[in-house]
């Protein structure tokens, strides 16, 4: 057996485990990230395909979408993979794992056993399915984001499956009486139109489906879909019987493409199913408790806690029990969200094992609130929150992941620094220089907004520098007294109202760009002066990226700084959401 120490052990490789272990890697934590399938991403991955939700709820909320790691990647893949190829798209996570050289990455690598003591995990077994070899991991704290709750179960963490009843916590959306009932997993295909008809003959095994079966699932795509080919939670338990329920899933998928090639005028005639999910994707089973459990009231009153670390908006998207079984029912209720809410630190941790976080899908919330909190951008900016509160953990040999709370302004700074969006909270980092400098610029409005505390717009805010690219625009800091630079950041515009997402889902990709977006600068330069002579001068791309971090070799004292704009990726006016200085 090979033994592996690390700071922090990451269990799960989905993008909140990712994420997190990016985040913890790059504030100088030793990782070690254990996924137990070949590819990172999860359900966004090439396996599943599945499209990234988050609060801007598919573009109907302005200026909501997420930023941080999450974005980054994102951009990553607008920048290189315009026509979505899903094979280069796990590369490109992948990729950004590989690139921290604190993370030491187990891919086909499966959990099966953890040693805990009292309140405290110790270490945990894995087992490498392709190499045959044998780990034992063991790290000062860990991070379930096994979508399950697997460590979380293994190391005696309390959890919850199942709803809550109403009265519970109050929730007009739960049922009257708890029990263990769950939303369904579903499996997803692709098809392609080839220049001629082709031919599908059903399986013995598929079941047969008329129009009026499928009266309430809405069919009309047939290049993608269908995220309500869904089963499980209710009659089959979704994580002990999660085969049986992907063999079944199989039988209604190749069904119903037998309806649209065979059954009725679908214009599907030259059209052949290119690619059948191999897992089926589970939207819910365990959910740890935490010290708070978000509930519905906290997301309809858009709260903003004292201790929030991150944001949802996404509907309280309840599937209907029984998932297709259930064909005179509509597959889901979307339950709208007013605005968005935040989500407190309180729910990134077990409440009973005090070295355990826990991020993605299975944070400490009703099955109502969930709902909501559970899709996988609203998952990701969670797990930013979790690799960024381990490292404060390890840096300051703190006991639990709950004495985290103790330090929330630093964690919450820390995000606001590294562009994660916190609803209510803005900038206040006394080490950043900027926000005592004096801003002019040559041309454009608003040059001060780069200091006022937020990096986006919120509602009718603006809250940016705007200019024009053919104006040759500059803006200029200048210090009372000549300052220390070592680091400077620059957060641009990448249109945080426009859908970025990966997807096989045609409509979804007709409302992105095929290129970075075009209201993000590419060329811009920075000079430093002292004494109104030139010490420092760079020209540099932005290569697609939203929030832009200069790190200079060797710190310059200057009582200047100036930005000039000098491309974009298309549009002439642009914007500036902020500069930090360090």
């Amino acid at each position: 057996m090979i033994e592996l120490k690390a700071d922090l052990a990451v269990i799960g490789g989905g993008l909140s485990g990712t994420v997190a272990a990016i985040a913890a890697a790059r504030n100088g934590i030793k990782v070690i990230l254990v996924n137990d399938r070949p590819v990172l991403g999860g359900n966004a991955s090439s396996e599943f395909r599945m499209h990234i939700c988050g609060a801007d709820y598919h573009m109907s909320r302005k200026n909501a979408r997420e930023t941080g790691i999450l974005e980054e990647i994102e951009l990553e893949n607008k920048r290189r993979n315009p026509d979505f190829s899903y094979p280069i798209w796990d590369e490109i996570i992948r990729e950004k794992v590989e690139n921290e050289k604190n993370i030491t990455l187990l891919l086909n690598t499966y959990m099966h056993s953890v040693k805990h003591s009292g309140n405290r995990i110790i270490s945990c077994k894995c087992l490498q399915s392709t190499s045959e070899k044998a780990f034992l991991i063991s790290a000062s704290f860990f991070v379930d984001a096994t979508g399950d709750g697997s460590l979380s179960e293994k190391a005696g963490a309390e959890y919850r499956i199942g709803r809550e009843g109403r009265n519970e916590y109050n929730e007009s959306l739960a049922p009257e009486k708890a029990d263990s009932v769950t939303m369904g997993s579903s499996i997803m295909f692709q098809a392609e139109e080839l220049d001629h008809p082709v031919k599908f003959i059903k399986p013995d095994w598929a079941y047969s489906y008329s129009e009026e079966d499928l009266a309430n699932r809405d069919h009309s795509s047939i290049k993608s879909g269908y995220w309500w080919i869904e089963l499980g939670g209710d009659r089959e338990k979704i994580i002990e019987d999660a085969e049986e329920i992907h063999s079944e899933l199989r039988k209604v998928l190749y069904g119903i493409w037998d309806h649209i090639k065979n059954r009725g005028d679908h214009g599907a005639e030259n059209y052949t199913l290119s690619w059948v999910s191999p897992i089926a994707g589970k939207r819910e089973s365990r959910r740890v408790i935490g010290d708070y459990v978000l509930r519905e009231d906290d997301i309809n009153s858009c709260r903003i806690f004292d201790d929030a670390v991150a944001y949802g908006g996404w509907p309280m998207d309840i599937h209907t029990s029984g998932g297709f079984l259930r064909q005179d029912d509509v597959p889901t209720v979307w339950n709208h969200v007013e605005d968005i809410y935040t989500i407190p630190y309180r729910c990134y941790y077990s409440r009973n094992i005090e070295n355990l976080f826990i991020a993605g899908r299975i944070i400490s919330a009703s099955h109502v609130a969930f709902s909501s909190a559970r899709v996988m951008g609203t998952c990701a900016v969670g797990a930013e929150a979790v690799g960024n509160a381990a490292s404060i953990a390890i840096k300051k040999g703190l006991k639990s992941a709950r004495d985290v709370g103790k330090h929330i302004r630093e964690l919450q700074q820390k995000l606001l620094k590294d562009d994660c969006f916190i609803p209510g909270f803005r900038n206040e980092d006394e080490h950043d220089k900027a926000r005592k400098a004096v801003i002019t610029c040559t041309a454009g409005k608003n040059p001060a907004d780069v200091i006022n505390g937020y990096a986006r717009s919120i509602k009718e805010d603006v809250n940016a520098w705007i200019a024009n690219i053919s104006e040759g625009a500059s803006l200029t800091l200048s210090f009372k007294e000549k300052e220390k630079i070592s680091e400077i950041r620059i957060t641009f515009d990448s249109n945080l109202s426009q859908e970025i997402t990966p997807s096989i889902i045609e409509e979804v990709l007709e409302r992105a760009e095929r290129q970075s977006p075009s209201t993000l600068v590419n060329g811009f330069s920075i000079e430093l002066k002292d004494g109104g002579l030139s010490i420092f001068r760079e020209e540099r791309s932005t290569e697609g990226q939203r929030h832009i971090i200069i790190r200079l070799d060797t710190p310059l004292y200057a009582d200047s700084m100036t930005l000039t704009l000098l491309s974009s990726f298309g549009k002439d006016e642009v914007k500036v959401f902020e500069i930090r200085v360090y």
